[in-house]
């Protein structure tokens, strides 16, 4: 039997013969995550796995709920007490988390502290600063209508920068947000099989679920579609090599922005003053449209001029290439 396991400090992989119990997977997780006492979800979309009734003694393999490939979120008692649902035999909370914002969001959320890692990704840290270095020296613009400087957040290249990107617009530091947004995305494809076809999805929608859901598994055009309409925003993904702007949910009231690479999603976002924390980041946007004419206090246009007239996103895009490995910009 073999699984996978997300905890609050990652995902890690636990493989046990056919002889394993169930205290022995418990004990396995619990050595994993670093987690002594939690609760579990399991599957896509997350739900709950109810394993108070199971004697440690009984076999993996026999349980109701077969778990061999299956990803198994941890969530600790003292968190789990938190959340808008929570699971049986929960402690008392230690700490408030906001729940999955529900599908009429219309005003940004209030982001906090902690939107953004602490460390960059492992290939970026021995990499020494330099001027022009975007990571360390983000390209920012001034944008007087919306009162504050408009810079560029950099996601780290772990393989789920669109969904980081966008979980801090739109979920600020929601637990496991990442997590809940691919849930989604694959919720949404099972819920409408006549629309993602195989056809579409060049695959098999069952294979594209679970494929989507792996921590690996790159985002891309389907997955912003289907969160820009779950969240009712138009998203705005601008191409940094020809300032395309590929747009989603089109017409909404409020909007975020993303800047695309060719290999690499990141967000936009204004700040109140050239280098303030990223917990007062504004990354969510009015849109007004009157007359044809719509104005979301120079944000769109901002991002364009932030993106191309100083060069460095272009710069940005070539220099992350490189870091990256990935150089073809047309995959």
């Amino acid at each position: 039997m073999r699984c996978r396991v997300r905890g609050p400090q990652g995902v890690a992989s636990i493989t046990l013969d056919d002889s394993a119990t169930w205290g022995q997977l418990k004990h396995e997780i619990s050595e994993k995550t670093g987690v002594p006492d939690f609760d579990l979800k399991y599957g896509y979309p997350p739900q709950p796995f109810n394993a108070e009734s199971i004697d440690n003694e009984t076999r993996v393999v026999d349980l109701e709920v077969k778990l061999d490939g299956e990803q198994i979120v941890v969530i600790p008692h003292n968190i789990q007490a938190e959340l808008s649902n929570p699971l049986g035999g929960s402690k008392p909370p230690g700490q408030a988390v906001k729940p999955l914002p529900p599908q009429d969001l219309t005003s940004p959320p209030e982001h906090q502290l902690g939107d953004f890692p602490d460390q960059p990704p492992a290939h970026n840290k021995s990499r020494k600063p330099n001027p022009g270095d975007v990571e360390i020296d983000p390209p920012e613009i001034p944008v007087p209508q919306l009162e504050g400087v408009m810079v560029l957040r950099v996601m780290p290249d772990d393989n789920s920068c669109m969904f980081r990107a966008l979980s801090t617009a739109v979920l600020g530091s929601a637990l496991d947000g990442m997590t809940e947004l691919r849930s989604v995305v694959a919720q949404t494809i099972q819920a409408k099989p006549d629309f993602f076809t195989a056809g579409m999805l060049e695959k098999e929608p069952s294979d594209y679920c679970r494929w989507i859901t792996r921590e690996d598994a790159w985002g891309g055009g389907i997955e912003l579609s289907i969160l820009s309409e779950h969240f009712d925003i138009e998203i705005c993904s601008i191409n940094v090599q020809d300032l395309r702007v590929d747009t989603f949910n089109e017409g909404k009231p409020t909007r975020c922005i993303l800047v695309y690479s060719g290999i690499h999603y990141d967000v936009l976002a204004v700040t109140p003053f050239a280098g303030a924390d990223p917990g007062m980041d504004r990354k969510v946007f009015q849109v007004l449209r009157l007359d044809g004419e719509e104005m979301d206090g120079g944000a769109l246009e901002a991002a364009k001029e932030l993106l191309w007239s100083r060069g460095k996103g272009q710069q940005w895009a070539v220099q992350h290439a490189k870091e990256s490995g990935h150089m073809d910009f047309g995959e």
